[in-house]
């Protein structure tokens, strides 16, 4: 069995990037936990990939794009062969959008 890594887009990791600097203004502490937990929930995505349901959101998914919520954020990801490739990060606040 081959052993996953979890890679990052771009987008997804300056979406997370925001996300802990707009909670710092607040609280640095919280925003140290919520950073923190959602890297912890990507994580554990790798001892088993398909735990979540698949994307609705995603336009001509192929079965491989997932998605879950976590402190009003929702994390998409894709399953490959290698690697779960986290695609995105959006506000659970915000309105839903196909990609």
């Amino acid at each position: 069995m081959v052993k996953l890594k979890v890679v990052w887009d771009d987008e997804a990791k300056v979406s997370l990037r925001k996300l802990y600097q707009y909670i710092k203004t607040e609280s640095p502490q919280n925003a140290i936990k919520v950073r923190d937990e959602i890297i912890e929930s990507i994580t554990g995505i790798l001892s088993h990939p398909e735990r979540y349901p698949l994307d609705k959101q995603k336009l001509n998914n192929d079965g491989s794009v997932r998605a879950f919520e976590k402190h009003k954020q929702r994390i998409a990801y894709q399953v490959g062969e290698k690697e779960i490739r986290i695609i995105r990060l959006r506000s659970t606040h915000k309105e839903p959008k196909a990609h």
